[in-house]
């Protein structure tokens, strides 16, 4: 189990209010939310191995060199370094609650990863493509993870918790090939390219003008890969391609030059790991976990987290 730790963590801190509060009245609302859906993820998943995969580069240079608008929009300047493990400017109760996550990790005995000058999809794709011993889930709230489904050579799939942990929808190639009429067979190369078409202003990705998810995903589905779409914008001959559509396409020549490496998951991010990935049968550090629990009035959360771990390894 991979976890896109920042969405994760967004998300508690949102789903939980804010007058949840530590012993000295700190926020600690993500604190306890997030460890809370790591608990019950552990309890109704089973996972052997786990990972919690963060973000060490919010808005990696090598994805503005080659678009500068990407994510440009989301806070205000653009910052040369973000802060390790923040995906970008955070909210100020937010922040102080990051590193007690990481604290409470490390004591469980969790395993975090992240790759320089990356974010933590990379982390996330590098770890799921090498992987060819046990069947992946990676959890995330992020659409973009819709890239790395697939069956072999080991099955991946996505827990996309964009509306919650309660109505997480369990993806692979046939969920994401239904929902987005995107070809079964390459459904998670074929999400990539109906993105890049479609753009995403989320991410500062302008996408083809004239150029909707329905028709992005008709046109992947005619092609066999980004690059065979793209040359058939020149061949005038090919008519898979409208006279129309062709013309809209070749007047985002220079967008579509560069937008592959933006939104396609990094698969050889230099991932490092802080320990091994084995799933813990019980936390490795009781009396840290009991301090940490104390300080920050988050005793019941870390307890429902090392009842889950203990649980999960009978």
């Amino acid at each position: 189990m991979l976890l896109d730790a920042a969405s994760l963590y967004f998300r508690a801190f949102y789903g939980v209010p804010e007058s949840i509060t530590g012993p000295d009245g700190t926020p600690v609302n993500a604190i306890r939310g997030f460890t809370d859906m790591v608990a019950r993820l552990i309890t109704d998943r089973r996972p052997t191995r786990l990972v919690a995969c963060l973000d060490l580069d919010w808005r990696p240079a090598f994805r503005v060199e080659a678009l500068p608008s990407y994510k440009a929009h989301r806070v205000p300047g653009e910052p040369d370094v973000a802060p390790a493990g923040l995906p970008e400017i955070v909210p100020d109760t937010l922040e102080p609650q990051v590193p007690v996550l990481l604290e409470v990790l490390a004591a469980a005995g969790i395993a975090t990863a992240g790759a320089e000058g990356h974010e933590a999809d990379d982390v996330i794709g590098t770890l799921a493509a090498a992987e060819r011993a046990d069947p992946v889930i990676a959890v995330s709230g992020d659409r973009d993870l819709m890239q790395i489904v697939r069956d072999e050579p080991v099955p991946v799939r996505l827990l996309y918790v964009g509306r919650g942990l309660a109505k997480a929808e369990h993806l692979g190639p046939v969920e994401v090939a239904a929902k987005y009429g995107v070809p079964v067979e390459r459904a998670g190369e074929a999400y990539a390219e109906m993105a890049m078409l479609r753009g995403d202003p989320s991410d500062g990705l302008p996408g083809v003008p004239g150029i909707g998810a329905k028709t992005a995903a008709t046109l992947v589905g005619r092609f066999g890969s980004w690059a065979e779409l793209r040359a058939a914008v020149i061949d005038k001959a090919d008519t898979r391609l409208s006279p129309p559509v062709r013309t809209k396409l070749a007047a985002a020549a220079p967008y579509l030059a560069v937008v592959e490496p933006v939104v396609r998951v990094a698969l050889d991010a230099p991932v490092e790991l802080d320990r091994p990935d084995t799933l813990p049968g019980e936390p490795v550090d009781l009396e840290r976990l009991a301090a940490l629990g104390e300080r920050w009035g988050v005793g019941s959360s870390i307890e429902r987290l090392c009842t889950a771990m203990l649980k999960n390894a009978r």
